[in-house]
Order: C-alpha cells, then sequence, then structure tokens
C-alpha cells in the first residue's frame, strides 16, 4: 500500500466570528498553510491532446490579448516573491511554445527570493531549447509521458512523436536541468499495463518516476470515471515485477510520496489525489495564462489579479489582492464528498 499522506483535520487559527484579515510576511491560508510555491500557466495551447487533459473535439482557446503579457506577469511574479513565494513552476498548455520563454525564464529568475524555478513539459521542443533554458537560469523539467511505444504514444497524445520528446529528456538531462522527474498518468486500458516498463527507467537512470492519478477535469470527466486506477494498483504493479519497493524520506509539502527498486539509481512516485488527498499540506497556489489566481486545483474560486492590474492597481493594491485571495485558499478538493466544481481543463488551469 502506498505511504498514508499526512491526514490533519482543518483546525482554523481564530477563534469562530472574530474578524481576521491577511497579514504581513509570507502569505498564508486561513488555515495557517504558508503559499511559497506557485504554479504559472503560460498559455492554454498546446500541440499535443492527450486523453486525459482536452477532449478530442471542441476545445476554445482563450484570446492571446486576454493573456498576461510578459511585463505583467513579471510584475505579479516580482510581488509574489515579496509575499514569501520561493519556488516557481512553469507550466500550460505547453510553455516552450510561448514566444521568448527563454527570456521570460531569465527574468523571472532575476528576481531575489526566487530559488527554483522548474518547469513541466512534454519536451517536444525540448531538444532545441534545453541548452538555451538553463543558461538563463531554469533549474530542472518534469516531463509528461505515459508510455514508451510510439504507436500507443501517439493515440494517446493524438499526434505527438515519442523520438523527438525521448531527444528532448537526453537534451535536459545534458544540459543539467537536473533531476528529471518523467509524469505518468495512469489509464485503465491504455497504459497502466505498461508501468513496470516505465519504472524500470529507473533502475540505470538517476531520474524520478511519477504515476499519477487522473483527475476528473473540465472535458475529461468520463475519462477519469472510466480510467481511474489507484496509485495502490499501480504499486501492485510495480511489485509484482521488482518486488517490495523501499521507502524514500519524502517532504510533506511534496504531492507525490517516495519509493525506491531496491537498487536502483533513481526513485518512483505515487501522486494520489483521489485515493489518498495531500490537501494538508499544500503550499502552492495556481496562475492562470489569463491572470486568474486560482486557489486549489478543483475548484472554482479564483482571484482576479489581470484586470485589478489592468484597471491601474498599484504594487501595494496588487499585494493586498493577492495576499486576500490566499487567506481564501479552500482546506481540500472535496472530491471524497462526492464534489466536482472545477469548471476549467488542466490546459487552463497548468498543472
Amino acid at each position: 500500500m502506498v505511504a498514508a499522506s499526512t491526514s490533519i483535520s482543518p483546525i482554523r487559527l481564530f477563534p469562530v466570528g472574530e474578524a481576521v484579515a491577511p497579514g504581513t510576511g509570507v502569505a498564508k491560508d486561513a488555515f495557517g498553510r504558508a503559499m511559497t510555491y506557485l504554479r504559472i500557466s503560460l498559455t492554454d495551447r498546446c500541440n499535443f491532446r492527450c486523453v486525459y487533459c482536452m477532449p478530442a473535439l471542441g476545445m476554445k482557446f482563450q484570446p492571446k490579448d486576454e493573456h498576461l503579457s510578459d511585463e505583467e506577469l513579471l510584475r505579479l511574479i516580482k510581488l509574489f516573491a515579496r509575499v514569501g513565494v520561493t519556488k516557481v513552476r512553469l507550466t500550460g498548455g505547453e510553455p516552450t511554445i510561448r514566444r521568448g520563454i527563454v527570456d521570460l525564464v531569465r527574468g523571472i529568475k532575476s528576481f531575489p527570493g526566487i530559488a527554483e524555478v522548474s518547469m513541466t513539459t512534454n519536451a517536444l521542443l525540448l531538444g532545441r531549447l534545453a541548452d538555451d533554458l538553463a543558461d538563463a537560469g531554469l533549474d530542472r523539467v518534469n516531463v509528461s509521458i505515459d508510455t514508451l511505444d510510439p504507436d500507443r504514444f501517439k493515440a494517446m497524445t493524438r499526434g505527438g512523436r515519442l523520438d523527438l520528446v525521448w531527444q528532448g529528456i537526453e537534451a535536459a538531462d545534458a544540459a543539467g536541468l537536473r533531476p528529471i522527474k518523467l509524469n505518468t498518468v495512469v489509464v485503465k486500458e491504455q497504459n497502466d499495463f505498461e508501468v513496470a516498463d516505465m519504472a524500470a527507467l529507473t533502475i540505470d537512470r538517476p531520474w524520478q518516476v511519477r504515476f499519477l492519478e487522473i483527475m476528473p477535469l473540465e472535458g475529461v470527466s468520463q475519462v477519469h470515471d472510466e480510467g481511474l486506477v489507484s496509485s495502490e494498483e499501480t504499486q501492485a504493479r510495480l511489485e509484482a515485477r521488482f518486488g517490495p519497493l523501499a521507502p524514500v524520506e519524502t517532504d510533506a509539502a511534496d504531492p507525490a510520496r517516495l519509493w525506491k527498486i531496491p537498487g536502483a539509481a533513481g526513485t518512483i512516485g505515487f501522486i494520489s489525489p483521489i485515493s489518498e488527498p495531500f490537501c494538508a499540506a499544500c503550499n502552492r497556489v495556481r496562475l492562470t495564462a489569463d491572470g486568474k489566481l486560482r486557489l486549489c486545483l478543483l475548484r472554482p474560486d479564483e482571484g482576479d489579479l489581470r484586470d485589478v492590474m489592468r484597471a491601474g492597481a498599484d504594487d501595494e493594491t496588487l499585494e493586498r489582492a493577492i495576499r486576500a485571495a490566499i487567506w481564501r485558499k479552500p482546506w481540500g478538493h472535496g472530491l471524497a464528498e462526492g464534489e466536482r466544481e472545477t469548471v476549467r481543463g488542466m490546459s487552463q488551469i497548468g498543472g
């Protein structure tokens, strides 16, 4: 069985009915969790159409003028650094298709307090970008790769080329964008029977292969309902081939619970938002491409920073808006109670 995440009751830090406002210093929510990690969707567009991320037909993308400009984005990141964010992850859609991505990384890394800038990518374009991104200050990459079979890969991504993605992974490794983390969304009868082959990549490579439970996001909820494979099922498949996995000490804020094939160079992670929620240790918020501060991946409540900024707000007003939004971050996603409130797909929110 996968190691259980910390389970803590949502205890409020102030008496019921008392008026409490967000404070200064590191921005915290009403449950005392410090938000030090910002995930940023640079675009809602992608050069893949993965079955668990986008519907096959009918995907509508936002007009470009609704997206944050580079200047707007950098201004917000400066303010997030001021309220305690130390770690930034660039996502999408697919972040490498954003024009000027290298200069954007360089700008983000220049802010005092931003200790790490990482990226989640499908790696299709990484072969030609890895060196420049590393020179600009990108620290590491997570690569979404769900199968090692070229035909299955093409089917799951609706047209992607595994050979180019693999070239991108190797280029990232050579450029020092480490540790390399490979994210595999496990879907019943599509790639669940292949998880041991993915895990075997860690035997000779110091990489981390992470198996994710599929989430019921907008446009792909039927895929979730029909294709969910629990982390416990995935671990059982791995142990049937490799024997018992050895647990690895894991940071409580990391959504992945880490294990290891005995003697392997790398590690295996299980990300289990459905079967074992890790909301108690959540330290992250998400900034959408259109400038909304998404407080929980699976809840629709958002703080609108773009319109506040475009209305002429100064930095102090924007900082207050950031702190006020973070303060109302919900305790958890509520899937265990049957709640499904998301009104955006993963490509719009950012992973």
